[in-house]
């Protein structure tokens, strides 16, 4: 699937009623087919929790708190990208506080062109997030393999007294023959002996 055949969801935090009517007009469809507003940190917070998101655009200041710590949060706890626009007074501590965090940071007011390239670049990095969950899975599900046949192998060893290389080949043997997982057949095993 191209990037252009991909839907991402939004989520914006925003108290500025301009910005928030403005906003659907830089972010283009379908490309950006779920935008939701909210007006502050806590309300944002209930969102994230009830609900994951591609992208989190933080526009600061809020009525309740800056945003940052939001923006520093959701970055190091949520599979999501977070764009944080700030005043211009405000862009040297926010660049501060948030980079090393990995939150995108753009000082206000933002053109359309400007904004325009900003998207591809959060759209790059949520697609790197993409990837390395896809490995962090498949790593996850190797150990799992791995954790499952070695609980499959030491039952073996302890009920019918193979040695551990004859256990391990056992496994092996029976996956190839039939045409399975090894780790089908160390849950038959487990079981069978368990």
């Amino acid at each position: 699937m191209s990037l252009k055949e991909k839907t991402y969801s939004v989520l914006v935090v925003s108290a500025s009623e301009k910005f928030n009517q403005t906003l659907p007009e830089f972010l283009p469809l379908p490309t950006f087919s779920s935008i939701n507003t909210v007006s502050n940190v806590s309300a944002a917070k209930r969102a994230v929790s009830e609900r994951d998101f591609d992208f989190i655009i933080v526009n600061s200041p809020l009525p309740d708190d800056t945003g940052m710590l939001f923006a520093i949060d959701t970055e190091n706890s949520y599979n999501t990208v977070v764009l944080f626009l700030a005043r211009p007074e405000q862009y040297d501590d926010a660049y501060d506080k948030l980079a090393e965090h990995g939150v995108f940071l753009m000082q206000k007011p933002i053109s359309r062109t400007v904004f325009s390239a900003a998207t591809g670049w959060l759209i790059s990095a949520r697609e790197i997030i993409r990837k390395n969950e896809k490995k962090t899975l498949s790593i996850e599900e190797k150990m799992n393999e791995i954790r499952l046949v070695n609980r499959a192998k030491w039952l073996l060893i302890s009920e019918l007294k193979m040695e551990e290389r004859d256990a391990h080949r056992y496994i092996e043997k029976q996956a190839m023959d039939r045409c399975i997982p090894k780790n089908q057949v160390a849950e038959e095993i487990i079981r069978t002996y368990s």
